[in-house]
């Protein structure tokens, strides 16, 4: 794993007979000018780079939240992911690099390292948090919803009393499931889907035998519907005429 890491942050095929060399790439467009604006904002590093262009004011919660989700974002997009006829792993890159890289080309071993080196370790915390929102900091239920934190037995001092006077109810609540639901994949439950009416939660089912259960009962009872006909249309009567 420690091979797959290092060859992957350096842009250098893990395996197979290409082992050592630069990726492939493809660049189809020109080159940019080193002296365009925002340059001085991106820092690089022994192989790592920072960008520093990107700022939110205190009160700029879109902003923040689009932030978050490009941080949020997966590490492989399927829309921009191909194979070649000769069978390599394409990748179009969302936005060009510096030199006009567009595309990424890998052999198929080579791309499952590069997903194997972002596969987590058992058992390691993805997330950490350091200063005041680090779990044992006595000022993390200043900013924390619900003014969570791990008490020490120390008393808070004035300003944490203020900081708590100052909170809304909107700050402190959390949202609930079905909102988060709603927000994050734009599934929302508390509508009717026929009649557009508000709905009513009146029970949240957890077990997966029960949920499964419900789930085969469903598709039994979808696929033993019969679908509804129209009637197939005649011609009105004619008359019949007796001689």
């Amino acid at each position: 794993m420690d091979q797959l890491l290092g060859h992957s942050i350096t842009y250098r095929i893990a395996v197979g007979p290409q082992q050592g060399r630069k990726v492939f790439t493809l660049q189809t467009l020109p080159a940019r000018d080193p002296d365009e604006p925002f340059t001085d904002t991106v820092g690089k590093a022994a192989g790592f780079s920072l960008h520093a262009g990107v700022a939110a004011q205190a009160h700029q919660r879109d902003k923040l939240e689009r932030l978050c989700r490009y941080v949020a974002r997966p590490a492989v997009s399927e829309k921009r992911l191909s194979r070649t006829p000769q069978g390599k792993v394409c990748y179009r890159l969302k936005t060009p690099y510096r030199d006009g890289t567009t595309h990424v080309l890998f052999e198929p071993l080579d791309f499952i390292a590069r997903l194997a080196a972002l596969v987590p370790k058992p058992r390691v915390n993805l997330t950490r948090f350091h200063g005041v929102f680090a779990s044992n900091s006595h000022r993390r239920e200043q900013i924390t919803p619900g003014q969570r934190a791990r008490h020490t037995g120390e008393e808070t001092d004035g300003t944490a009393a203020a900081g708590h006077a100052a909170m809304t109810p909107d700050r402190v609540r959390g949202r609930l499931w079905a909102q988060r639901l709603k927000r994050v994949f734009k599934i929302d439950i508390e509508t009717c889907s026929h009649c557009d009416e508000a709905v009513k939660i009146i029970a949240s089912i957890e077990d997966p035998m029960v949920i499964e259960k419900i789930l085969t009962h469903l598709n039994e009872k979808a696929a033993g519907a019969k679908p509804t006909r129209l009637p197939e249309c005649r011609a009105p009567p004619q008359a019949v005429l007796f001689n």
